[in-house]
Formats: structure tokens, C-alpha cells, sequence
């Protein structure tokens, strides 16, 4: 068999990270050949096909980025990545826990939302990490990730329709071996990493790894002096590795992972319409209101010193893989459960007015993830065969807790005081009620029928001249509790075909079927919608409404604390797709492999975990149902061509072209008070992605990515009654035209004992917008800019010692992480700024 036309296999055959190692170490020719290697000088093998194979020989679009590398370049969490790959695209919005974004190829997922399942699959060692906020922890040491581009149809346990990192960790050794290491920067910067592994017996080898980090914050409180956007967390993982070098291999992992960081605060970059009043509001109690800073590079904002921006994460999970070699196939199984919960407060105002927060928000995730593989060969080992089955349970749960501050009913009458009246009798007998206006003869809003009706009706007198009620400090929702389960079951094969020496045919299919149950009990206390709910008070509200253009409304009865969604509710649905792939790939003497493929991917539907998506009786809606939240499944057919050159020992170029239609694209956006999934018809991504490995000499390694990424919704389309009006045909948002990065790593020899270490790594992109809701004001766009990371050191030959120091950042560019409009303030913007840059020290003793 021609192991090196095999594509896309699903089978982690003998604990895939250790299979990989066996292979790269059988790869070896005794001539020097074509390939790809590490700084070390190691042949690449990837297992994103779960084949162990050499990356030239993979037809895929493949990004693998070494360990090495890794380490070099300073990625420390999956979010770091995108600096050494130039389709890969992340960011964190207002929690790095459940507001980080992927997106390859143009396409991803938005943080922000609980209910919105990532387009960009995360696999650790084989294992599913169900949101991208769940796999930022700390990485372990790391073997490779592979960024594989496109949707990934048939062989991941969990369909991802933009595409997948697959990423493998170092595995146990059965000669003792660790470090210990540590590492000390700017910004209070310390970080302490260990390991130790060795064998207990011929058989068993054990592992463990530890990590603590801590990290000042880059974002100042004015008033206060608090800093937020810190870093303090820490892991420890925990491997058993057993090998019996026949049949069966086990690897179990059990790990587990807290931080309780400041995070995550925005910078003012348009101080909007209500910039006085936050200012006053902020001023009655000492405070800065709003601050606007001459640069948001400098990074300072105003926050209430009341609210915190607590961010507290604890995550842990079990896996066991299992590999039997049958004389006909190899079984494989992965079992995992992971837990997952984020506890955050926030001040969602983002002002030094106390109007509004959250206390107490918090998350989960409960996942059992069960993977079953059998590959074998067939037909003289033309065909290799895979079948397989997933099947997930999930739990997610959710309960939301937005609440009204101490300056909420001063927010909103010192707003409509310059309109010369007031609803919650802030100013007392200096500003007249609205309702007195109504009744009051003479006055601009006076009313003779509702005068009339008021004079008879002393109940309705009251309502007139009397403020209306308002919860203050502390009302809104008490505990709005969401509980999600999903049950998601596939089956799959996967088969390549050597149709002569040098073609070879794969065929992949899939059945996915997906159930999804919702249950919500919510619970808000809010006089004010409730006195805007009252019949009796129609009349009032009506005539307020429309003095207001429906500001007051939103003011006083903010959709996300309308007390009038209180209640329980359940629902659920299922989803049935077929997904799949064809590839066609033809070796050209070796030295030139072409391919072409189709793909189909698929993400399922769910539901957006807040209040505010249902229609409110207020404005003629038909009040709460729970199909008001459900969003749709995606789709996408994805076509490609590409050629991977290994044009001599010490040069290869890959390539590929891209062409995706996605139906139905779930797209989250910002609706003016809450973030919110919207399906958007037609959404087509394309491009061309280029990558090169050139080793010159032993100790110079050289990686260059380029990636070209058109991704638009489609131009034809009609948006203009969706918060994406506008964005007919344009780039998607964070989305850059052009992506360039490269590294070089040079390992000079000083002594026999010796090795110098220089490294510098950059990622370069075109302009980007930042923000849906900003780039009609042209404030916030990211004009292109690159980032420069370095790192200079000396290590023993053997790895035990070293001794380094490193830059992030080298150049102290800035750039908008992403962009929104504050809820509520109108033309208030803000952006999530980058950090700046770091530099420190780092010292290992290895053993």
C-alpha cells in the first residue's frame, strides 16, 4: 500500500501521537528526500487524516505548526495561534471565557453568546472542547496543531463547518526525564512551568505537567486605579501511557484548570449623545462618568468602584484512548467527560456611572464525548477502510443576571430633563413628571381627552401625576436559569482508494442527527415594565412612546429585564444532515502531489440564551415564545484544489484555492441590546493559501504563510431590516483581505556543548472593520498592521539548560481587538484593545 496517497482517514491508530512518532521515525531515508521538518530537524507528521502521515503527502489544505515553534513564538493559548497561521483568525471580546471567536478561512463563530456552537472545531488529543472559550487554558507542551482549513465533514467527532485544530500534546516517556522552568517580565509578569515523566515499568510511563501564570492588567480604571485584562491562573495535567508494543495501547489524561482574573474592559473611542449626562451622573459621586482617551493606546477607561469585572473559571475533564490491533483492522475508542464552569461579574455600562450590571453571570458545560473507529486494509492494500461512531451528550447551562445600579432612574430623567420632564421624580418638584404634562393646560403635551378621563378616574389621576415605579438598586434579573441538552449521535465512514500508483480516490459520508432540548426559567423584578404592561396605564404608555420615538421604553423596560417574559418554558428540535467528501489526488513522481475535493459540512442549529430575543407585547409583538430564540443549522459545500511542490530537500510549496458556499450562515450579531444569532441566507467564502518550508542549512528553518480570503455575505441579498443592513457584499467584520506570517529560527553551533537560539516570528494583515455596528462611522476600523515577536537564547545541546529572553510585540503596535456600540448610549462607541508589548526573561533546568 501506498501510505502516501491515504487521505482523511478517522482512525487514532495505536494512541495517534505515538503512532505519528513511529512513523516520523520510519520516514527517516537514508538519502537526503522532499520534506517538511521542525526546528529539530524531524520530519513533520500529521494525524489530521487519523493517518499518520507525512505533511507533503496529506491532499488537504494543512497549516502544522511544529512544538518548537510554538514555544518560540510565545503561544501560550489557542488564541495565540493566528500569529503563525495566516488563515486562522481569533479574538476576545467581553470575556476571554465565553467571549472568544475563531474563524478560518473568513468563517467562524463569535464569542458573546452560550447557545452558539463554534464553526472551528477545537480537538485536544483527540477530544472535543465544546466552545472556544473552554480551550484557552494554558497549552501543555505541545508535539504539533495542525490548522486544517475547510469544513471538516466526515472524520471529526463533532462537525465543524470553517474547519478545526487538532491539536497533540507530548506524550509520556518511559525514561525519566522533566524541567522546571521559570519566566519573568514586564507588566508583573511571572510564569512557572514543570514537568516530570518516566517509566514505572516496560509497560506503563507516566506524566505530569503543572503551569501558573500571573499578569498584570493593560487597562486602567480612572477612578479607582484598578487594572483590568489580568492573568492569573494555573493547571496541572496528569498522563498515563500504557504500551505494550503488541496490540494495546491506553493513554488516559486527567486534568485541571482554574484562573480568577479582571476581565475583560473596553476603551472609549466616540463619546456619543450622553456623555454629559454619564459625566454628571459620574460627577454626583466623585467619579469620572466616561473617559475618552486622546489614543485608545493608552488604555484607560472609567468604571463604577462598585462593580467588578471578576472572571473565574474552573475547568476539568477525564480521556482514555484506546488502541487494539486485530489481525483484519485496529479498533480505536476515545471516552472523555470534561466540566466546565465561568463565574463573571461585569459592568455592562462601561462608565463611571453606576446604571447597570451583572452579578454573579454564570456558565457551564457538561460533555461525555464516546468515539468508535475500525481501519483496516483491503483489495492488496489499495483500499484503506474506516468506519466509525460519535456520540455526544452535552448539558449546558446558564444563568444570566443583568441588574439595574444605584443611578439607573437618574440615568434616564436626566436624559429627558432637557426635554423638560422627568418619569422617576429624580429632580423632584425643579423638572414636572411626564404624566402631569399630559393633564397640564398650556403644556406642549397636554391632552384634553386624558385630562377629561383623568378627572374622573382617580386611579387614573394618580398614575399621571405620581412618578412611575421603578426597582432601583439591584432589580432586573434575579435569575434568569437556562438549561440546554443536546444529544448528538453520527456514523461515518471514510475510504481511499489507490486507483493505480499514483491516483487515488477518497469517499467519505456521514450521518449526523442532533436533539436539542430547552428549558428557561426566568425571573426579573421591574415595577416600570410592569406599570407599562398595565392596561390601565395604556393610555400613558402610548402617548409616551411616541413623545419618546420609543426611547423611554427602552430605558425604563429594557427587553433584557422586561419582567413581562417571566415565566417557565421547554421546546426542542432535532436536526437530520447528510455531510461528506470526495477527493481526487494524483502524486506526480513524487515530488508534486495534486488534488481536488469536495466537501460537504454542516453545524446544527440552537438558541440564543437571552430574554431580550423574544417579541414584547410593548412594541406588537405576541409576547414570549421559545422558538423566538431558536436560530437555524448551517451548511456548506466547499470546493478545492491545491498541489503540494517538495521542489528539492531543503524547499516546499503548498498551495491551495477555495471556494465555499455557506446556506443559512449563523452569524452573531449586536441587535442594540443584546448579542444574538441570525441566519443569514447566502454567505460565500473564497480564496488562495500559500505555504512554504525552506531549511537551507541544518540549522536555519524558515515558515512562510500567505492567505488571500474574500468572505462576504452575498451581494444580492436583502439586509436592510437586520442589524446587517449595509453589509450586502462586503468583507465579513475582523476579517482581513490579505494574512501574512513567517518565522525564522536559526540554532547556531557555540561549542560542542552549546547552541545559540535567534528567532523572530511576525503576522501581517490588511485593514480590517471591526464592528458591524461601527464601520458606517469609519472610527474603529484596523488599518493594516503587523506584529513582531522575538527571542534570543542559549541551550545545551541536549535541551537540559537554557537560558533566553523574548519580546511580544516588539514593535508596541496597536490595534482594535473588536468594536461595539454601547448599548444605550447612543453614538457611544468602544473598543477591546490589544495588549502591549512584553519582554522578559526565561530560565529551564531540565533532568
Amino acid at each position: 500500500m501506498k501510505s502516501i496517497y491515504l487521505l482523511g482517514a478517522a482512525a487514532c491508530v495505536l494512541a495517534a501521537p505515538a503512532f505519528a512518532q513511529t512513523v516520523q521515525e520510519a520516514a527517516e531515508p537514508s538519502a537526503p528526500a522532499p520534506r517538511i521538518e521542525d526546528a529539530s530537524g524531524n520530519a513533520i507528521v500529521i494525524t489530521a487524516t487519523r493517518r499518520a502521515e507525512t505533511i507533503q503527502d496529506v491532499p488537504i489544505s494543512v497549516n502544522v505548526v511544529a512544538g518548537d515553534l510554538i514555544e518560540n513564538a510565545g503561544v501560550d493559548d489557542v488564541r495565540a495561534l493566528q500569529q503563525v497561521s495566516p488563515s486562522l483568525r481569533t479574538g476576545t471580546g467581553q470575556s476571554s471565557a465565553t467571549g472568544t471567536s475563531l474563524s478560518i478561512r473568513g468563517i467562524g463563530t463569535g464569542g458573546d453568546n452560550p447557545g452558539f456552537e463554534p464553526a472551528v472545531g477545537v480537538f485536544i488529543d483527540g477530544v472535543y472542547r465544546a466552545r472556544a472559550g473552554v480551550a484557552i487554558s494554558e497549552l501543555p507542551p505541545v508535539e504539533r496543531v495542525e490548522v486544517l482549513r475547510g469544513p471538516q465533514g466526515t472524520l471529526f467527532g463533532r462537525n465543524t463547518s470553517a474547519g478545526a485544530l487538532n491539536i497533540v500534546t507530548e506524550l509520556p516517556e518511559f525514561d525519566l526525564g522533566g524541567f522546571a522552568q521559570v519566566e519573568y517580565g514586564n507588566q508583573g509578569q511571572l510564569e512557572l512551568r514543570g514537568m516530570a515523566t518516566g517509566g514505572v515499568n516496560d509497560v506503563i510511563a507516566l506524566r505530569v505537567d503543572g503551569v501558573y501564570r500571573e499578569r498584570d492588567g493593560y487597562i486602567r480604571d480612572v477612578n479607582t486605579d484598578r487594572e483590568f485584562n489580568t492573568i492569573d491562573r494555573y493547571g496541572v495535567r496528569a498522563q498515563a501511557l500504557v504500551d505494550n508494543a503488541d496490540r494495546l495501547t491506553v493513554r488516559i489524561i486527567g486534568d485541571y484548570y482554574k484562573t480568577d482574573e479582571e476581565c475583560c474592559y473596553a476603551v472609549n473611542v466616540a463619546p456619543g449623545q450622553v456623555a454629559p449626562v454619564l459625566d454628571a451622573l459620574g460627577g454626583a459621586l466623585g467619579l469620572d462618568g466616561i473617559v475618552t482617551p486622546d489614543s485608545p493606546s493608552d488604555r484607560v477607561a472609567a468604571a463604577s468602584p462598585n462593580r467588578d469585572l471578576t472572571e473565574r473559571v474552573e475547568d476539568w475533564g477525564v480521556s482514555a484512548e484506546v488502541n487494539y490491533d486485530f489481525d483484519f483492522a485496529t479498533l480505536t475508542s476515545i471516552t472523555a467527560y470534561r466540566d466546565w464552569d465561568a463565574l463573571r461579574d461585569q459592568d455592562i455600562d462601561f462608565s463611571g456611572a453606576d446604571r447597570a450590571y451583572r452579578d454573579n453571570y454564570s456558565t457551564g458545560l457538561k460533555d461525555f464525548t464516546q468515539e468508535v473507529r475500525l481501519q483496516g486494509t483491503a483489495l492488496d492494500d489499495r483500499l484503506d477502510w474506516l468506519v466509525g461512531g460519535f456520540y455526544l451528550n452535552e448539558e449546558l447551562t446558564l444563568t444570566d443576571t443583568v441588574r439595574l445600579g444605584s443611578q439607573a432612574a437618574a440615568f434616564t430623567d436626566t436624559i429627558f430633563a432637557s426635554r423638560g420632564f422627568e418619569l422617576f421624580d429624580t429632580y423632584g418638584a425643579a423638572v414636572p413628571e411626564f404624566g402631569q404634562l399630559l393633564i397640564a393646560p398650556g403644556s406642549p403635551l397636554f391632552n384634553p381627552q386624558l385630562a377629561a378621563a383623568a378627572a374622573a378616574n382617580p386611579a387614573l389621576l394618580a398614575s399621571l401625576v405620581n412618578p412611575i415605579p421603578v426597582g432601583g438598586e439591584g432589580s432586573g434579573q434575579q435569575g434568569d436559569n437556562y438549561t440546554v441538552d443536546t444529544n448528538a449521535i453520527a456514523l461515518f465512514t471514510h475510504n481511499v482508494f489507490d486507483i493505480t500508483d499514483s491516483l487515488s480516490l477518497t469517499l467519505g459520508l456521514r450521518w449526523n442527527h442532533e436533539e436539542k432540548d430547552i428549558s428557561a426559567n426566568l425571573l426579573a423584578t421591574n415595577p416600570t415594565c410592569d406599570f407599562f404592561l398595565n392596561p390601565a396605564n395604556a393610555a400613558y404608555t402610548q402617548t409616551l412612546t411616541q413623545a419618546t420615538g420609543g426611547a423611554a421604553l427602552l430605558l425604563g423596560c429594557n427587553p433584557t429585564v422586561n419582567s413581562e417574559f417571566n415565566g417557565d418554558y421547554d421546546g426542542g428540535f432535532s436536526d437530520d444532515e447528510f455531510t461528506g467528501t470526495a477527493k481526487l489526488a494524483y502524486n506526480l513522481n513524487g515530488d508534486l502531489l495534486l488534488y481536488g475535493s469536495y466537501d460537504r459540512g454542516y453545524k446544527a442549529g440552537g438558541y440564543n440564551l437571552d430574554r431580550a430575543g423574544f417579541d414584547t407585547a410593548l412594541l406588537g409583538g405576541d409576547g414570549a415564545q421559545i422558538e423566538d430564540l431558536q436560530f437555524g443549522a448551517e451548511t456548506v459545500d466547499a470546493y478545492e484544489v491545491g498541489f503540494k511542490a517538495s521542489i528539492s530537500p531543503e524547499f516546499s510549496l503548498n498551495g491551495a484555492a477555495f471556494y465555499q458556499d455557506f446556506t443559512d450562515y449563523q452569524q452573531l450579531v449586536f441587535t442594540g441590546t443584546s448579542f444574538a444569532v441570525e441566519n443569514v441566507p447566502k454567505t460565500v467564502s473564497k480564496g488562495v493559501e500559500l505555504d512554504a518550508n525552506i531549511r537551507p542549512v541544518r540549522d536555519l528553518n524558515m515558515a512562510f504563510g500567505y492567505a488571500l480570503t474574500d468572505a462576504s455575505f452575498d451581494k444580492d441579498l436583502d439586509l436592510s431590516a437586520t442589524p446587517l443592513a449595509g453589509q450586502e457584499g462586503t468583507q465579513l467584520v475582523n476579517i482581513p483581505r490579505h494574512a501574512l506570517t513567517g518565522s525564522i529560527t536559526w540554532t547556531p553551533p557555540l561549542t560542542a556543548d552549546l547552541d545559540m537560539l535567534f528567532h523572530v516570528d511576525g503576522r501581517f494583515q490588511s485593514e480590517v472593520e471591526t464592528s458591524t455596528a461601527t464601520s458606517a462611522f469609519g472610527i474603529t476600523d484596523n488599518k493594516g498592521y503587523g506584529i513582531v515577536n522575538a527571542r534570543i537564547g542559549i541551550n545545551t545541546t541536549d535541551g537540559r539548560y537554557r537560558l533566553e529572553a523574548f519580546v511580544e510585540n516588539l514593535t508596541n503596535t496597536y490595534y482594535n481587538i473588536a468594536s461595539f456600540a454601547v448599548p444605550e448610549q447612543t453614538g457611544t462607541f468602544a473598543v477591546y484593545p490589544s495588549p502591549p508589548r512584553y519582554y522578559g526573561l526565561t530560565a529551564r533546568v531540565g533532568f
